[in-house]
C-alpha cells in the first residue's frame, strides 16, 4: 500500500503520525512510505532519519494526492478539506463529535476516517490511552504553573512546604486521565481527591494509589461542594466518541476561589466545564469570574519527543494491518478496528458522532460487507 504521513499544521503541534523505526517495519512489509518533508522535524526526526530506511521525502501535494492512506495525529483543520477524497482512508485523531464542519466535509468526501480515539477493546481506548497518559500527567504541571502570581494565580505553591498546607487539586474523572493526574498531583505533594461514578474504579483507584487520595461518588451535588474549595480542579470526563457532558457549571466556577485554576482534558470532546472553549499552546488560558482556564486542544503536542513514540507505538500495528490487508478485511478481522470506523463513503458510521450532530447514522455493516461488526 503507499502510505503518506502529512505533517501536522494545527497550530503548535510538534508530534508526527510515523517515527522512522515505524517506516522501516512498513518498508520491510513491502509498503511504500511517502513522508511530507519536514514532519519530523518537532520530534526531532529529520529527513534523513527517514531516508535511510527507506521512505521517500515528498511535497504537501504528493502525500496527500499521490497515497492510499494517509496517517496524521490531529484531525484535518478547514484548509485541509479540499484535500479529503473518495478513495483515501485517514486514520487520524478525529473528535468529530465536537466538530459539526469536519464532519460534513469527511461525509461530503467520501473518505474512509478512522479515529484512533474511537478504536476500542473491551472497554479500553488503545490509541487514546497512550495521550491520555500524557495529558493526565501534564495537567497538573500547567495547573501548578498557572497557579503563581505573575500568571495570573493565587500565588499558591501546590506541594506546599513544611508548616504551610499543600494546595487541593479535584480531579472529575477517575479514568485512565484522572489516573495520571493523580500521579503527579500526589508527587508534588498536593491534596487530591477524585470524583468518579464506578464503585469498581474507585477500589481500583485505592488500591494503585495506595490510599493517598480521597476517592468521592461524583454527583452534581458533590462537584458543586468539592471544587468550591480547590484551588485546581482536572476535568478528566469521557464517553468514547461523544461529547463530553458538561459537569461543571458556570455557576459552581463562579464559586470557585479567585485565582483558582481549571484545567479541562476533555476539550478535544468539547470540555466539561460549562465556561470552557478550546485554546492554544500560544494563547493557553482565559478567565472567567476569576478563574485560570487551561483549555489546549492537543495538550501532549507540547511534548512531542514523548508523545509521539507513545503513540506510535500503540497504532502502528493497527497501520500495519490496513495497509497489509486493505480497510475492509482489516476492520472485518478485528471488531475494535471497526469502530474506529467515523465515516466512510459518504456515509457517518459512529452513532455518537451522529447523534451530536443530528445527523443520519448508518451501520458500518450496512456499508461495509463484515462478518465480524
Amino acid at each position: 500500500m503507499r502510505i503518506g504521513v502529512a505533517k501536522e499544521i494545527k497550530p503548535d503541534e510538534y508530534r508526527v503520525a510515523l517515527t522512522p523505526a515505524g517506516a522501516l517495519e512498513l518498508r520491510n512489509r513491502g509498503h511504500d512510505v511517502a513522508i511530507e518533508q519536514g514532519a519530523g522535524v518537532g520530534s526531532s526526526f529529520a529527513d534523513a532519519d527517514y531516508e535511510r530506511v527507506g521512505a521517500r521525502i515528498v511535497s504537501v501535494d504528493e502525500v496527500w494526492e499521490g497515497s492510499e492512506l494517509v496517517l496524521k495525529v490531529k484531525e484535518p483543520i478547514e484548509p485541509e478539506y479540499r484535500r479529503l477524497r473518495e478513495g483515501l482512508i485517514l486514520f487520524t485523531y478525529l473528535h468529530i463529535a465536537a466538530d459539526e464542519p469536519l464532519t460534513r466535509a469527511l461525509i461530503d468526501s467520501g473518505i474512509a476516517a478512522v479515529a484512533y480515539e474511537t478504536v476500542e477493546v473491551g472497554r479500553s481506548l488503545p490509541l487514546l490511552a497512550p495521550m491520555s497518559e500524557v495529558a493526565g500527567r501534564l495537567a497538573p504541571q500547567a495547573g501548578a504553573y498557572f497557579l503563581e502570581k505573575p500568571m495570573g494565580g493565587r500565588g499558591l505553591l501546590l506541594g506546599g512546604v513544611p508548616g504551610v498546607a499543600p494546595g487541593k487539586v479535584v480531579i472529575v474523572g477517575g479514568g485512565v486521565v484522572g489516573y495520571n493526574a493523580a500521579v503527579i498531583a500526589l508527587g508534588f505533594g498536593a491534596q487530591v481527591t477524585i470524583l468518579e461514578r464506578s464503585i469498581d474504579r474507585m477500589r481500583h483507584l485505592e488500591e494503585v494509589l495506595s490510599g493517598r487520595v480521597t476517592l468521592l461518588m461524583s454527583s452534581s451535588l458533590q462537584v458543586a461542594s468539592s471544587i468550591e474549595d480547590a484551588d485546581l480542579v482536572i476535568g478528566a470526563v469521557l464517553i468514547p466518541g461523544a461529547v463530553a457532558p458538561k459537569l461543571v457549571t458556570r455557576e459552581m466556577i463562579s464559586s470557585m476561589k479567585d485565582g483558582a485554576v481549571v484545567v479541562d482534558v476533555a476539550i478535544d470532546q468539547g470540555g466539561c466545564f460549562e465556561t470552557s472553549h478550546a485554546t492554544t499552546h500560544a494563547d493557553p488560558v482565559y478567565l472567567v469570574d476569576g478563574v485560570t482556564h487551561y483549555c489546549v486542544a492537543n495538550m501532549p503536542g507540547a511534548v512531542p519527543i514523548t508523545s509521539t513514540k507513545a503513540l506510535t507505538n500503540a497504532t502502528l500495528p493497527y497501520v500495519e494491518a490496513i495497509a497489509g490487508n486493505g480497510l475492509g478485511a482489516a476492520v472485518d478481522a478485528d471488531p475494535a478496528l471497526a469502530k474506529g470506523v467515523n465515516a466512510i463513503d459518504g456515509k457517518l458510521t459512529y452513532e455518537a458522532v451522529a447523534e451530536a450532530h443530528g445527523i443520519d447514522y448508518t451501520p458500518l455493516r450496512d456499508v461495509l460487507p463484515l462478518s465480524a461488526v
